[in-house]
């Protein structure tokens, strides 16, 4: 039996909200994230897995500050000093993507510990574990500098250069599954997209147009016992009823397109075929993961729970506010149905139409004391519909400008011949008057 940790997208430098906290000196998000990986860490320990998969994006950026780094550092000596092995995949925010520079997380394969293992180029991975050997396929972000683009591609626009590198990409996780030893177990660890995963949040800014995409198909190939991967932020199993594809997800919550998103990470089972004899023909498929019947028996079999981490609570409010009722007073109102201690929260409130903004924002901002940061107090206006424009012009007679300008006044369509009746008439009057003043 081999047991591990599956982890991705602990994004270390995602700063959109909060405060320095005065203890540390630290930004309160880096902090959320800190604890949300040692959440992890701290797991793998108490269960004393076999090794610690991490599929990409340690960093918001591939340059992370001195501080982001120190803290990467200390989460991971954690699992060293526990004795347990790291696989790092390279995702595409630790890719500096220029030809020679070295990726942010190369430099963990280059200490003088055991146990660290970066994948930065497609690596088959042969670990000797207390349970075991286990082969792990490890396949970064592929970029342009990661596959080898030969002249022939010079001329090609970037739609057929990603399409070259996803067909690349399959053919190498094929021929590297090929070389694999079937009687020993195999898991295939990356950070890439693949074509029916479910983006979330800031990861919906990534299309399929720019990002290469890989079929569920061309990845739950034998002989792997499970597919771990990286990149989208929302945890999923991409094949209920197969070789589990499973994302998953980020650690902690990145803006608010994610805040109905539970975050976490996956706890890994390959059992061995002693134990999937004693399992076959059993069906049992959750949520957050199961054992495959269409294994056939004497085959390894996969479980896996996904355990959420600590999460920064983001809370939405959105209010249409009444007439009736004093809008400050429907605002608190709203608040006082959530918890909002140490939470980050936005508010929405919808104005009526035709009524003036009366919300007192330092009352709500008094309200909101004990949440961690409020991102804004928004007011949302109707638009306003725009009239037309008479198309009056000089030429016209007085008459003519008149009708001309009543038309774009559908309120006044009952009186419209006597207010004209009676604009020509002063007009007629002013007209004699200046006359005789004149004369």
């Amino acid at each position: 039996m081999i047991k591990f940790v599956h982890c991705a997208d602990v994004h270390f430098g995602m700063e959109n909200y909060g405060r320095i906290d005065p203890e540390t000196g630290i930004h309160t998000r880096l902090l959320d994230f800190e604890r949300a990986f040692n959440a992890c860490i701290d797991k793998a320990i108490a269960e004393q897995v076999d090794f610690f998969l991490f599929c990409g994006d340690a960093y918001k950026t591939a340059n992370p500050s001195p501080t982001q780094q120190k803290l990467m550092l200390k989460c991971l000596l954690r699992l060293y000093k526990a004795g347990i092995p790291a696989v790092i995949v390279v995702g595409n925010h630790d890719n500096p993507l220029t030809f020679g520079k070295a990726s942010s997380m190369e430099v963990f394969g280059d200490l003088p510990l055991e146990g660290f293992h970066v994948v930065d180029k497609p690596t088959t991975i042969k670990l000797t574990t207390k349970n075991g050997p286990v082969q792990i396929v490890g396949i970064p972000w592929p970029t342009r500098n990661t596959i080898s683009l030969s002249n022939k591609h010079l001329l090609k626009d970037a739609h057929e250069i990603t399409s070259y590198i996803s067909a690349a990409v399959a053919h190498i996780i094929s021929d590297m599954a090929q070389k694999l030893d079937p009687s020993m177990p195999a898991v295939l660890g990356s950070h890439m997209t693949v074509s029916s995963g479910i983006f979330s949040g800031s990861e919906k800014r990534a299309i399929y147009g720019n990002d290469p995409v890989l079929l569920p198909s061309q990845l739950a190939i034998a002989p792997f016992d499970y597919i771990a991967l990286g990149h989208l932020h929302r945890y999923q199993n991409l094949n209920p009823n197969g070789i589990p594809i499973v994302y998953s997800g980020s650690i902690e919550r990145v803006d608010f397109g994610e805040r109905k998103e539970d975050k976490g990470f996956c706890l890994v089972t390959i059992h061995d075929p002693a134990f999937a004899k004693a399992t076959a023909g059993t069906v049992k498929l959750k949520a957050q993961g199961g054992i495959y019947p269409e294994r056939s028996e004497g085959v390894r079999r996969t479980t896996y729970e996904f355990i959420k981490t600590p999460m920064r609570p983001f809370i939405q409010m959105e209010i249409e506010l009444h007439n009736e009722r004093n809008q400050t007073d429907q605002i608190l109102d709203e608040i006082k149905k959530y918890d909002i201690t140490g939470a980050v929260i936005k508010i929405l409130y919808h104005v009526p139409v035709d009524r003036k903004d009366f919300v007192e924002l330092k009352v709500i901002e008094r309200a909101l004391t004990s949440a961690m940061h409020v991102v804004g107090i928004i007011p949302i206006r109707p638009v306003a519909k725009r009239e037309a424009r008479a198309t009056m012009k000089v030429h016209m007679d007085l008459p003519t400008l008149l009708d001309t300008y009543f038309d774009t006044k559908p309120e006044y369509k009952d009186k419209k011949d006597d207010l004209i009746k009676k604009t020509i008439l002063l007009f007629e009057e002013s007209k004699d008057k200046t006359e005789e003043n004149c004369c």
